[in-house]
């Protein structure tokens, strides 16, 4: 139907699938051939109400008829100063101070101007396996796969990498992953980067594109302390871990972390484009006044959107959901594990599973791309991730039932069973 159409699209964009959607529900969508798919991408940890929720629509449309665009460097509007008040009592501690922008890279990028400016500092310490973005400077700051940065270099200078604590990939438990990766940071800032010259330390709580990887609890104290220490700001990107994801609004809440700056975007408005950074407020107003903008962030559309999106977490439940479904989800796939040797590891909070898969102790990205195949051909999408290819990302709505869990673990068991 729309072949030579699909042939004008740039070939730059990858495709997981050639559906073409009608529309989506929950975690339910329909291609136009009305085939059903159940939809456990989230387009990318993105729809976290699921599909089109009525009260986020309605939010929507409701928004449309009054204001569509209101610079926020001209005039405030009621949806952003909304949006404010459903995230102050969500967000950590005396993390206060608001800036909005459109995608997840540009979080990043509000979120290091900030620092820069805070400290006086230049340099950025980031961690192996992440990623933070597609723009010049969150280039140089992802590290999980070349993909993202073939062919772009230089990039943007004074971007520093030290290992990520993945236990399972050092072949190490967590208290020794902390303990080795917080010892090559110590030696990174004797041996590359002082910390006179070093503005922030960022990292996801959760290591996304990397593998999905949760850093141990220890291992985020030690470096909230070793940050203190040095006075260099720590950024936790929770552009994909945050809204609720892990069964708590961001992920740091499971460490009892509190960052400097906490990057989102993603869950934060069901589907619309914004992002915002939160921080203190003695950090904000060393920004200095005029360096940093943009046309559309905190378009009043989206801001509606975030705000019905925060009030249907709160309203219904949604974070104990996506806790007890994590369990129901984690639990299934850990008796899958127990039958089936290629699983070497299922791991991560709430809804932000990873299942690893691992051949004679080598990442198998073959068996990976394989059983996603299997489910999709049997009405499952499903996204990997990881340096090697070799993991699957588990990323459900935070709306999913119990049901639709049993039903995407008997896919995924005859998926296996396929593969085997």
């Amino acid at each position: 139907m729309y072949e030579n159409e699909i042939a004008h699209l740039s070939p730059v964009w990858s495709h997981l699938t050639d559906i073409i959607i009608d529309r989506a529900k929950g975690s339910e969508l329909f291609a136009t051939g009305g085939k059903r798919y159940l939809d456990f991408t989230c387009g990318i940890g993105v729809t976290n109400t699921g599909h089109c929720h009525p009260k986020v629509v309605r939010a929507v449309q409701a928004q449309a008829e009054k204001v569509l665009h209101a610079q926020a460097n001209l005039y405030y509007h009621q949806p952003m100063l909304e949006l404010v008040r459903e995230l102050l009592p969500v967000c950590p501690p005396g993390l206060d101070s608001f800036f909005f922008s459109n995608s997840g890279a540009e979080a990043l990028e509000a979120a290091v101007k900030l620092a820069k400016h805070a400290t006086g500092r230049t340099n950025v310490i980031v961690f192996s396996g992440s990623f933070h973005g597609r723009t010049h400077l969150t280039m140089a700051m992802t590290t999980s796969k070349t993909v993202y940065r073939e062919r772009y270099q230089p990039l943007v200078p004074g971007v520093l990498v030290s290992p990520y604590p993945y236990p399972y990939a050092l072949g190490m438990d967590e208290a020794q992953a902390s303990r080795y990766c917080l010892a090559e940071l110590k030696k990174l800032l004797k041996s590359q980067s002082a910390p006179s010259e070093t503005a922030c330390v960022v990292i996801e709580p959760v290591l996304g594109e990397g593998g999905y990887v949760p850093a141990p609890a220890e291992f985020l104290r030690g470096l909230r302390a070793l940050c203190d220490e040095h006075g260099i700001l720590l950024v936790a990107d929770e552009v994909q871990s945050g809204f609720g994801r892990t069964g708590r609004w961001f992920a740091v809440e499971h460490s009892g972390l509190i960052p400097d700056v906490i990057t989102m975007a993603k869950g934060i408005a069901s589907g619309l484009p914004l992002s915002g950074i939160v921080t203190r407020r003695d950090l904000a107003e060393k920004w200095m006044k005029g360096t940093h903008g943009g046309t559309y962030g905190g378009n009043a559309v989206s801001c509606a959107a975030a705000g019905a999106t925060a009030r249907v977490i709160k309203e219904e439940g949604l974070l104990e959901n996506a806790a007890e479904r994590g369990r129901q989800l984690t639990a299934g796939l850990k008796a899958l594990q127990a039958e089936n040797s290629l699983i070497g590891e299922v791991r991560g909070p709430g809804l932000m599973i990873g299942v690893e898969f691992s051949r004679a102790g080598q990442p198998d990205s073959a068996v990976t791309k394989a059983v996603q195949k299997a489910c999709l051909d049997r009405g499952l999408i499903l996204l990997n991730c990881g340096t090697f290819d070799n993991v699957i990302r588990w990323i459900p709505p935070l709306v999913v039932t119990p049901a639709e869990i049993d039903e995407a673990l008997t896919i995924f068991k005859a998926a296996l069973q396929e593969v085997e």
